[in-house]
């Protein structure tokens, strides 16, 4: 079959292969985080401080749910791009419809346990009681979406592992423009306050899974899908699993990690989690940068290990962190220079604003460590040490976090000190990453290419 519409990593220029790839990644981050920044904007101008604290309150379970089903995607995503890599059709056809498969009984059980254990959920973030009527009917129809968000993570994957990153992106731009419409309709127009907003997400959400489901339906590369073969191959099934569950489960505890970082923020009263929320919508679009090139680095690395090809994993890790320094730079010092006018796009309360500069102001300068973990995580990762990377990556982002947390909130209970519990998780997880990278590193390269001296090409 025909690969129209997929993009070989194991040919090219190495720069530009990963920026050209990256883009549309880092592109769609954006707008899915827009989906969440677009609703708490709206609510922030429209309804008031405590309808953008109601939804403040419930961003960590949301990104809890979302970030299950994007590390899901991203650890299948490796098999899907060894598959390709080698050029095996047949286990890449079998693989994808296992996917699938599975996360679409995956999204529906999550789906009906989160609409019941949401009162739950909220009590362990410490939602305040002038919060809580909005936070629960916010959080309970999105839930509703959560199997929409499993089937598009997947699909997307899929794409992204064939290295067609640009169609995902555009799906994302016409789900966006809908839930911006659609939140406008909804709050001003018919007054429908938070819950207006949870409903445009979810319809948003519905016709970004149509799209790409459409789009992998009607192809004629090699992804194709076809209805009648959905199924679940055990054995592929196994590696989906061995892969993508460790991601999905490091995402969603590092987000579940939050919650509690959640719950010190939400103690300081609503406006300083108006405030501290806005923030956290910014200091998302500032980590898309190292995240958008991580996930470029995995099914990069995986393509060129099922193509044998050693020099050009080499070649590409080095490009993935040169790419990296240069663009978090520029981003570093315009978020660091306009935090006033970046926090004041979600509320014009002084007070909120005050703690959103001064969150930002705080974290900005750690980037630089979030950006180290996420590369080095995905390089990893696309060896196939999925395992690993979960271990590691929850042993910094979680079990460090809380223990600093729990030793300086008991010195000094403190905002300043729940702003820094956020830079000291990506500092120590890049630096638990790092050493097992090179510790391993000469492990990881035998095992995906034996004698590199005989057998990478010269």
């Amino acid at each position: 079959m025909s690969r129209r519409g997929s993009n070989d990593l194991t040919t090219g220029n190495i720069y530009k292969s990963i920026i050209l790839f990256a883009l549309p990644i880092l592109a769609s981050h954006i707008l899915q985080n827009l989906y969440h920044s677009v609703d708490s904007i709206v609510v922030g101008n429209n309804v008031g401080t405590t309808a953008l604290a109601a939804v403040s309150s419930c961003t960590d379970i949301s990104a809890l749910l979302t970030g299950f089903f994007t590390g899901l995607s991203i650890g299948a995503g490796v098999l899907f791009a060894r598959y390709y890599g080698a050029k095996d059709q047949k286990n890449l056809h079998d693989s994808i419809h296992t996917a699938l498969t599975f996360s679409v009984i995956l999204g529906t059980c999550m789906a009906v346990i989160g609409v019941l254990v949401t009162p739950l959920l909220l009590k362990i973030v410490g939602c305040p009681e002038d919060v809580w009527p909005e936070a629960l009917d916010y959080l309970r129809i999105y839930f509703i979406g959560v199997l929409f968000t499993a089937i598009y993570n997947v699909g997307a994957g899929v794409l992204r592992a064939v290295g067609d990153s640009i169609d995902p992106f555009i799906f994302l731009l016409i789900s966006s423009s809908l839930n911006i419409v659609l939140d406008l309709i909804t709050v001003i127009w018919f007054g429908m306050g938070v819950i207006g907003v949870a409903v445009a997400t979810i319809i948003s959400q519905f016709v970004s899974v149509a799209l790409v489901f459409g789009k992998m339906l009607r192809t004629d590369d090699i992804y194709r899908i076809d209805l009648k073969d959905m199924h679940i191959d055990p054995s592929l099934l196994k590696e989906v699993i061995r892969l993508g569950i460790p991601s999905a489960i490091q995402s969603s505890l590092l987000s579940l990690s939050n919650l509690f970082v959640q719950r010190y923020l939400n103690s300081f009263g609503s406006v300083a989690m108006a405030g501290s929320g806005a923030a956290k919508k910014v200091d998302k679009f500032i980590g898309m940068v190292g995240q958008s090139i991580g996930q470029a680095t995995a099914p990069y690395v995986s393509q060129n290990i099922g193509a044998r090809n050693y020099r050009r994993v080499r070649d590409g890790i080095k490009a993935t962190f040169v790419i990296s320094l240069v663009t978090l730079a520029v981003m570093m010092g315009l978020v660091y220079g306009f935090s006033d006018t970046l926090i004041g796009f979600f509320t014009k309360d002084p007070d909120a604003l005050y703690y959103g500069m001064w969150m930002l102001h705080v974290l900005v300068p750690f980037y630089i460590c979030q950006n180290l973990n996420q590369i080095l995580s995905n390089v990893v990762r696309g060896y196939g040490r999925s395992s690993a990377v979960m271990l590691l990556s929850l042993s910094g982002m979680v079990g460090m976090r809380q223990l600093f947390l729990n030793i300086a909130m008991r010195q000094n209970y403190v905002i300043s000190n729940v702003f820094l519990a956020y830079p000291v998780g990506w500092a120590s997880a890049g630096l638990f990453v790092c050493i097992y990278y090179l510790v391993n590193r000469k492990k990881l390269i035998e095992k995906a290419f034996g004698n590199v001296n005989e057998r990478s090409p010269k």
